[in-house]
């Protein structure tokens, strides 16, 4: 008997390296799931990469840019499973690795829109569906950069540490109604996109060196951060609310 048996969750960026994995660690536990993602070609691969695996997936398509998409997604979620239990908010954007005064306001507000806002919107709808279906859990991806700062990154640790903030907040909105809304704080993750930027020439030195920052000296794989989200949204995290969890190698305890 998996932790999720049954349970009908809504993973978000699920096209990328952390979502896909995770999509296979909720699958796995029992969840029915509805992945979404902005790249069609990729959230479609993630769900028939479950499906194979003999989960449960479908795969709905959404620009978490506008309110009514995202407020589509999570009706047609409750039209598929007859309800919402759980959600992954996971989709975003990365920083620019630009110095502050070099970003456009463009850039900037990209960042926030997709990195914050999103995350808002996406917690309003579910909540929403999960008061009337009894009650829920929900993570969002925060990052180590959601507590600390980074040059180069000035619009993305903004966002991150908004995140926590709505988080946090919006646990104390509804914890006492049933919903619990807890943050991931992932470290260096080796997804493909990072697998790629640690063998270029010029870029190796500065990963050996992030390496080193993390205290484990080495990054996290996506399936370890699913791990951490699978538990937050099992039963068996049912007195954690409004926490942010560190899934980081030790990156902030340095």
């Amino acid at each position: 008997m998996g932790t999720l048996d049954g349970k009908s969750l809504i993973v978000t960026g699920a096209g990328g390296g952390i979502g896909a994995a995770a999509a296979q660690v909720l699958a796995a536990a029992g969840a029915r799931l509805v992945l979404s993602d902005n790249n069609r070609e990729a959230g479609e691969a993630a769900a028939d990469a479950v499906r194979r695996g003999g989960g449960e997936a479908i795969f709905i398509p959404a620009d978490l840019a506008s309110e009514q998409e995202i407020a589509s997604l999570v009706a047609r979620t409750v039209d598929t499973y007859g309800k919402v239990d759980g959600a992954f908010n996971n989709a975003g954007v990365e920083q620019r690795n630009k110095p502050l005064d070099e970003l456009t306001l463009e850039e900037w507000e990209l960042a926030i829109r997709i990195d914050l806002t999103a995350v808002f919107l996406c917690i309003k709808h579910q909540v929403k569906a999960m008061l009337a279906g009894g009650g829920g859990s929900i993570v969002n991806t925060a990052s180590s950069l959601g507590q600390v700062g980074l040059a180069g990154a000035s619009e993305y640790c903004a966002a991150k540490h908004g995140v926590v903030g709505v988080t946090r907040a919006a646990g104390a909105d509804y914890g006492s109604r049933g919903v619990r809304v807890n943050a991931i704080l992932p470290g260096i993750t080796a997804t493909p996109m990072i697998e790629r930027l640690s063998k270029d020439v010029h870029l190796a030195d500065i990963f050996e060196r992030l390496k080193l920052r993390h205290s484990m000296h080495r990054f996290g794989q996506p399936s370890e951060i699913g791990d951490a989200v699978a538990w937050l949204l099992s039963d068996q995290a049912s007195f954690v609310n409004g926490a942010t969890i560190a899934v980081d190698g030790g990156y902030l305890s340095i």
